[in-house]
């Protein structure tokens, strides 16, 4: 029985086998494409009929009601949406973690060297370091730098523009990306339809359109585009597409351009790594996709009873498995070798976070943990579905915990695997369909590079991060585009499809535009969390944190004392509270503040010099000496207390000392105006 829409290829390479193949997969050609066969065959192995698949057919999206374009005009117009969403966020200032990534870090700056950056976190701290947050993205750094050499300085625009021309470039490659994973060709014509790609039209190109104007237009992106420093998603995100492609394209080719192809995906899985840690995970991906849709193995089957017959049994292994198996024991141990590499130039232990970071990962008991876990899932998940309710940070009460079986809440993370379970089970369970492939496919992408962020394997420093699910979302639109797909072949109207389609991407415009203008200046950003987490003391800390920069005092000060009400071990805001108080001459609250805040983080120099400067304003000289050492002892080079502890020196009449102070100020910070000014006047007083 003919298949329709399906070519017929015979290379003289190719050995000829009377026994259909088992595995509960295809027979591959050399390294691992399939070839499909046109007659109905008998799998010995699993006793069903094999029945050549309707999906073969390119075109087997025609039933989701938006129009098929060419790959030109697709590319125009995600292209164009990706511009409509984010070209008002090139307006923005550098806002929230930015401050701290890009304007402070002095890797950015050209004078580093670039054998600094190497051995520096994300922040510009020593990854070696106990303090340092571990993050290693040495090229989201140097594109900074890029930014920095390019536009003459710290200009936003520029590093905001590089952000949104990034996330077009990435969706335009979705098309290619989604095609791919969307489409059910044999080996033999997918060579024929990459050259077709590259001219006019590409397989399921209704489909592929879909996924990439949802991907486009998600407001879940909004973190990663419009903040400065999501550019390690996008960067990531980046190399994570040319890496999956050149795996895909390594499939395709035999011999040396095989090895030069899985070689270029190695190095672009390495590069989306030093982009951002959740780049490794493509390794995964590719390896799902090379079993699932290259191989097209039936996992089912193959938990059931063995696929791979024995010797005794007159039969010989699956033509694709040899390649299969060196394909996946290459990846996996490129991934083992990443890892290994990863975690020797972390130098130390995981970052030290605080229960205030992420209180699911520090609480009690194992059940309470995986429950939170599995709530927060739900959360990221929900974020997916409605993004209405986003914010900058989802730490510090934003999430509370659940710690009771009466908790309403314990019923989302019951629907979440009441969903994912149906899924799974949809896609295993029943003869072996295309539609089957691309659900798992769609799975392991919302699944395998959101792992990183799932505390299964190493504690993170957050709740919920908007922006590690910048990748996660491709699954999402896969999986939203399969159920549009779904319902466009029932009875329900294609127009009423067409209209919710329609509404859906008019509201992610919207959102996008507008989640936008919160990211515009850290006011509105943190007024907007403030709408979205109230009881999240770090929001209230950074309102009052802004207040203050903007000379807001009693503001401040108010906020201040509401973060410490949330959190009332809140180091930081009490450090920056104290300073308020010193200045407004409560002396004695601020001093009890400091000493709370030193006892909470031994190692916060800030707070040990504060303390200091408070205890020489109440005349404690002795106890305000140790507490500028204790400040030196946690931070060496440390201008401001070195400048301080020279003003005591001097109050105190210890002149040589003082003056032994402010050069030491100097010689770690060139461009310490006071410490210089009080050096040279205090030595021309003592030559005179």
């Amino acid at each position: 029985m003919t298949q329709p829409g399906t070519n017929h290829h015979r290379p003289t390479n190719h050995n000829r086998s009377k026994t259909a193949p088992a595995g509960g997969g295809v027979r591959p050609r050399k390294n691992g494409f399939h070839h499909h066969h046109n007659q109905e065959k008998v799998d010995a192995q699993n006793n069903v009929l094999k029945k050549p698949e309707d999906a073969s057919n390119t075109d087997w999206d025609i039933n989701i009601p938006i129009p098929k374009l060419s790959v030109r005009n697709s590319s125009f117009l995600v292209a164009s949406l990706s511009l409509l969403c984010y070209l008002n966020s090139c307006y923005g200032d550098f806002v929230f973690d930015d401050t701290e990534a890009v304007l402070s870090n002095k890797d950015v700056k050209p004078e580093t060297p670039i054998i600094e950056v190497l051995q520096d976190d994300f922040w510009g701290e020593r990854i070696t370091k106990n303090h340092s947050h571990k993050s290693y993205r040495p090229l989201t750094v140097l594109s900074f730098r890029l930014n920095y050499i390019l536009s003459g300085g710290f200009h936003p625009f520029s590093f905001h523009l590089t952000n949104v021309v990034l996330h077009t470039i990435i969706s335009v490659f979705s098309l290619r990306i989604f095609s791919i994973l969307l489409s059910d060709l044999s080996c033999l014509h997918r060579r024929l339809e990459a050259e077709k790609f590259r001219r006019k039209t590409f397989p399921a190109p209704r489909a592929s359109l879909l996924c990439a104007l949802l991907f486009t237009a998600h407001p879940i992106h909004t973190e990663s585009v419009a903040g400065v420093v999501g550019r390690a998603d996008l960067l990531s995100a980046a190399f994570f597409f040319l890496s999956f492609f050149f795996y895909v394209s390594a499939l395709q080719k035999d011999g040396g351009h095989f090895l030069l192809s899985l070689l270029y995906s190695i190095l672009c899985c390495t590069a989306s790594m030093l982009c951002k840690e959740q780049g490794i995970t493509v390794i995964g991906v590719c390896i799902v996709y090379d079993v699932i849709l290259n191989c097209q193995v039936d996992m089912l089957r193959i938990f059931q009873r063995s696929q791979i017959p024995t010797k005794s049994q007159g039969s010989s292994h699956p033509r694709w498995l040899p390649s299969l198996a060196t394909r996946l024991s290459i990846m996996t141990l490129c991934a083992v070798v990443l890892l290994a590499g990863r975690f020797f130039i972390m130098g130390s232990g995981p970052p030290p976070f605080q229960p205030s970071d992420n209180p699911a990962s520090f609480a009690d008991g194992i059940l309470t943990r995986v429950t939170n876990y599995n709530f927060i899932y739900a959360l990221n998940l929900w974020l997916l579905i409605f993004p209405r309710w986003l914010c900058f940070d989802w730490s510090m009460g934003c999430v509370s915990l659940i710690q009771s079986a009466n908790d309403i809440r314990l019923l989302a993370p019951v629907a979440l695997w009441v969903l994912l379970g149906g899924l799974i089970y949809r896609s295993v369970v029943g003869p072996p369909s295309h539609g089957k492939r691309v659900l798992t496919m769609a799975l392991a992408l919302l699944i395998i590079p959101f792992l990183p962020a799932s505390n299964l394997f190493l504690r993170v420093g957050f709740v919920i991060a908007e922006r590690v699910l910048y990748l996660p979302s491709l699954g999402f639109c896969m999986l939203l585009t399969l159920m549009v797909d779904a319902v466009s072949r029932s009875s329900v109207s294609k127009k009423a499809v067409q209209c919710l389609l329609v509404i859906l991407l008019a509201y992610y415009v919207g959102r996008c535009i507008q989640r936008n203008q919160d990211w515009m200046t850290e006011e509105r950003l943190y007024k907007a969390g403030l709408d979205v987490c109230p009881r999240n003391a770090k929001v209230h800390y950074n309102i009052g944190k802004n207040a203050a920069d903007s000379g807001s005092l009693d503001e401040a000060v108010t906020y201040y004392r509401q973060a410490l009400s949330l959190n009332p071990v809140y180091d930081q805001a009490m450090n920056n509270l104290a300073n308020l108080l010193k200045d407004q001459g409560h002396l004695t609250e601020a001093e009890e503040l400091l000493h709370k805040a030193v006892q909470i983080k031994p190692q916060f120099a800030a707070a040990w010099m504060n303390l200091g400067i408070v205890q020489a304003a109440n005349k404690k000289y002795t106890e305000a000496e140790q507490s500028y050492k204790m400040a030196l002892s946690h931070r060496h080079r440390y201008a401001d207390c070195y400048f301080n502890l020279g003003n005591m020196y001097l109050e105190l009449r210890r002149d040589n000392e003082a003056l032994g102070a402010w050069l030491n100020a100097t010689s770690f910070q060139s461009d310490h105006a006071r410490a210089w000014s009080n050096a040279v006047v205090h030595f021309e007083s003592l030559v005179c």
